[in-house]
């Protein structure tokens, strides 16, 4: 592998970073940076300054370079004309970007935001590497990664879909705090007791249809099952949640067994406090949910692009590792029933939690690390 720092030459190493859009392509890029960083390079986050990776790269410190790109219009229509100018423009805005900096490699975890940079590598034989969280890959990955030196994936099945023999399965860069954490320590930093504890979340923009189905159980949940319930609503569904919580619940305010928030910050801690999840099945959810000793109860979004999150919850499900309810399906009894279960058995509660358990992948920042180093030019 080779050097991050080459002290010979007294050359500091510089990578590009690029991914963004949402925290499946942010995060996991953003955790390969950290571990870039530690042996001295220089990381540059490559991105749009207008999406969430703008403030996340920016408070972790990384120098931020933006390129104006959306994602791709369906059909040969107008808007699909002026995005492609808009594409070619921040290929030219990439490639000005390489020329001045000259990164050793390139590190890009799909999705439309990082397209215009693994262009800009091809066209200045920049090495670069592709990472994919899905089991089934996104498009950008599909169509870009044939040149790639290396290309890491979170699914043994999504190799299927790579036209590179050189691929590797390192699962999802995650956070190094996750291998860390104790469940008793999460919980003291979100003040909780120390019992069964049910974490909601349906990622940082809530789930309607969860938020639906859950709202009516939280009393019976927090009173007649003594559980701790954590419930993240999204930030546009708070008002609603609360509208009809107060209708069936309206002393939950006094509730020690209850905590409700638009989002979580901490998602780390609250992940790490629980026994049960009830989540969407997002790739970078689906990692973070298995590095947290959880019961997951998984529920994907049916109109995530590829069907990809279907296809995340289903290879824990052929794993022993969640209990996989359709959206479709979902209603509040269904959810009881499912919740109370694990609650109330815990042989099956420990035993999704062993199988989720299994499929952590701790040190998938520090192994793709090695892999963009050992492509430096």
């Amino acid at each position: 592998m080779s050097e991050i720092y080459n002290s010979e030459n007294n050359i500091e190493h510089r990578y590009f970073v690029t991914g963004g859009g949402t925290g499946g392509h942010i995060y996991p890029a953003l955790a390969v940076a950290d571990e870039l960083t530690k042996s001295g390079a220089k990381v540059f986050y490559v991105g749009n300054k207008r999406n969430m990776e703008f403030e996340l790269a920016s408070k972790k410190g990384f120098k931020f370079l933006h390129v104006s790109i959306k994602g791709m219009p369906r059909g040969l229509t107008p808007k699909f004309f002026w995005w492609g100018i808009k594409l070619v423009k921040a290929i030219i805005r990439s490639i000005r970007y390489i020329k001045k900096y000259k990164p050793n490699a390139v590190f890009a975890t799909g999705g439309y935001v990082s397209a215009p940079m693994i262009f800009g590598c091809m066209l200045t034989r920049t090495p670069y590497m592709m990472h994919d969280c899905d089991a089934m890959p996104g498009l950008v990955t599909r169509k870009l990664s044939k040149k790639a030196k290396y290309v890491s994936l979170a699914f043994e099945k999504a190799k299927n879909f790579i036209p590179n023999k050189h691929t590797v399965i390192t699962g999802n860069p995650i956070r190094e705090d996750f291998k860390t954490l104790s469940k008793e320590a999460a919980r003291q930093d979100l003040a909780l007791s120390n019992k069964i504890t049910l974490a909601i979340i349906g990622g940082s923009q809530g789930a309607k249809s969860i938020n639906n189905a859950v709202v009516e159980l939280l009393k019976e949940l927090t009173q007649e099952q003594n559980t701790q319930v954590i419930f993240q609503t999204g930030k546009k569904n708070y008002d609603e949640v609360i509208e009809r919580l107060q209708q069936f619940y309206p002393a939950w305010e006094q509730d020690k067994n209850l905590v409700i928030k638009p989002y979580f910050s901490n998602m780390m801690s609250v992940l790490k406090s629980s026994d049960i999840v009830i989540s969407r099945a997002g790739s970078l959810s689906i990692s973070e949910i298995c590095a947290s000793d959880v019961a997951p109860i998984l529920i994907p979004y049916p109109y995530a692009a590829a069907d990809h999150q279907r296809k995340n919850a289903k290879f824990l499900l052929e794993n022993g590792a969640c209990i996989y309810l359709e959206d479709k399906d979902l209603e509040t009894n269904l959810l009881r029933e499912n919740i109370i279960e694990l609650i109330n058995n815990p042989v099956k509660r420990n035993y999704l939690k062993q199988n989720s358990s299994y499929l952590a992948k701790y040190d998938a920042a520090q192994e793709i690390a090695k892999y963009v180093q050992n492509i430096a030019k």
